[in-house]
């Protein structure tokens, strides 16, 4: 069965191309230039015809959250508009939609794990286009799964595991915020959630509907910030104080949710997909960074 991904330059979208799929699966990267979200239903549904999909990944997002505050048309036509148009061409041409979304739907004040059916209240820009993704999803294709996930962190691309490796060899003292909390999940890991989807889905499963996959346990920025140090000390030779700060004394444009902790039950019951603890991830990405540095 073919499988077309979308935004394959970044993390997930990434990761699934690399990964190893199961028997009877291909996967084909399309790149603006084969899909272009941005080109309107007639273009996106014609390439899509032209690609002949079993099933349709879209990873392809617009996830710069500080910048999407002042450039909210350009948020919105990329994680709205475009999965939207997406969705109605994959309801015309009869081929399932998983869609890649955001614990940045919530507002974070709920005391614990936010499930599904909690009531989304996005803080910014960012998340109010992927809400709105969403629900473009849910109306013009019965046939979806909306994966929400958390705090995604890769070997490449933009994320927090590079950025703090790169400020320890900068700095002596990283200033990292505590009062946030969150799920650190790995983008091979929702990579491999995503293939255990496709095949449950390629065996006429009906699991329709949206999901939460993140990593199991809880850390704060700051937590997350201090393992990252602390374990790659002993081969970088940095390890710089990490010094736990308040959101308020680190202000940014877009409000960030103070939960993020996503239960993923409901994942594990329709299709058998069990997170694996957040500090696994990190270990086996973190060596694979570090590999990476070493061999240079």
């Amino acid at each position: 069965m073919r499988v077309v991904v979308t935004g394959t330059t970044g993390q997930v979208g990434g990761e699934l191309m690399r990964a190893r799929w199961p028997a009877g699966f291909q996967p084909v990267g399309a790149d603006r230039r084969t899909l272009d979200l941005a080109s309107g239903p007639a273009a996106i549904a014609g390439a899509l015809a032209a690609l002949k999909p079993g099933i349709v990944v879209n990873c392809a997002a617009y996830t710069a959250v500080d910048r999407a505050e002042s450039e909210p048309a350009t948020a919105f036509a990329a994680n709205a508009e475009g999965p939207g148009h997406l969705a109605a061409a994959c309801a015309e041409l009869d081929i399932p939609l998983i869609h890649i979304s955001t614990d940045y739907v919530f507002d974070g004040t709920k005391a614990g794990p936010y499930a599904e059916d909690d009531p989304v209240a996005p803080l910014g820009v960012y998340g109010a286009s992927k809400e709105a993704g969403e629900r473009a999803v849910r109306a013009a294709q019965p046939r979806h799964v909306i994966l929400r996930t958390a705090w995604v962190y890769s070997p490449i691309g933009h994320n927090f595991l590079r950025t703090m490796l790169r400020l320890a060899g900068e700095r002596d003292e990283l200033r990292v915020v505590y009062d946030q909390v969150g799920c650190p999940t790995a983008a091979r890991d929702i990579a491999g959630a995503v293939m255990m989807v496709c095949a449950h889905v390629a065996t006429g499963g009906r699991n329709w509907g949206t999901y939460h996959f993140a990593a199991a346990g809880r850390a704060s920025w700051h937590e997350f910030a201090e393992t990252i140090i602390a374990w790659s000390a002993p081969r970088t030779g940095r390890r710089p104080q990490v010094k736990p700060i308040t959101t308020a004394e680190y202000p940014t444009p877009a409000r960030r949710p103070a939960n993020s902790v996503l239960a993923c039950g409901r994942i594990g019951d329709a299709f058998g997909i069990a997170p694996r603890p957040w500090r696994e991830g990190l270990r086996e990405a973190l060596e694979v960074l570090l590999s990476q540095s070493e061999g240079r």
